[in-house]
């Protein structure tokens, strides 16, 4: 639930980037880049595993597999990639994307708030949804945003015609995702 992994500053026109790493190399990962002088964000959880004889708590990387990390792109691509554990740069094609200030801003902001938080479906507008709980458990529909609500829109095709029930994120799953 809290922990920001360590930070370095340097100055240039860095950006944000996502950073695939190898299955449970998080740490290393982030260890590594740190000692090539890289700044590395690396979001953790507070988990809770209940074992039949013990219970075990410890922190877990909020986004398995992944981490943070901020740099220019042009000066610094090679040092990254060489890292060990670091699978690639996270990105559309061969082109790294960076992630927005603004995204890493918030994440950083939860994790340090000291709130219980835990890791949560992207659910992106137009996306096919199952409602799981409440009444309508078992309806099927599409995702839909309107005026701050989410909504989930059932189609009924034969007469070109649907309905939309607001529902609450908590409700809902991805179709064809097991969660």
């Amino acid at each position: 639930m809290l922990l920001i992994a360590d930070t370095t500053t340097c100055t240039r026109t860095r950006s944000w980037f996502a950073i695939q790493v190898k299955s449970r190399s998080e740490n290393v990962a982030a260890r590594m880049l740190r000692e090539r002088d890289l700044e590395v964000f690396l979001p953790l959880v507070r988990s809770r595993r209940i074992w039949s004889d013990r219970v075990v708590e410890r922190n877990r990387p909020l986004f398995p597999g992944y981490l943070f990390c901020r740099f220019d792109f042009k000066d610094r691509s090679s040092p990254i990639v060489t890292a060990p554990g670091v699978v690639r740069i996270v990105g559309f094609g061969t082109k790294p994307e960076p992630v927005s200030d603004s995204e890493i801003a918030a994440v950083r902001a939860i994790v340090a708030s000291g709130f219980r938080f835990e890791p949560w479906q992207f659910l992106s507008v137009g996306k096919a949804i199952r409602i799981v709980h409440g009444p309508l458990a078992g309806v099927e529909g599409r995702l839909i945003r309107s005026k701050n609500r989410d909504q989930v829109v059932v189609d009924i095709t034969l007469l070109q015609r649907s309905v939309a029930v607001d529902v609450e994120g908590i409700w809902v799953e991805p179709i064809g995702i097991a969660v």
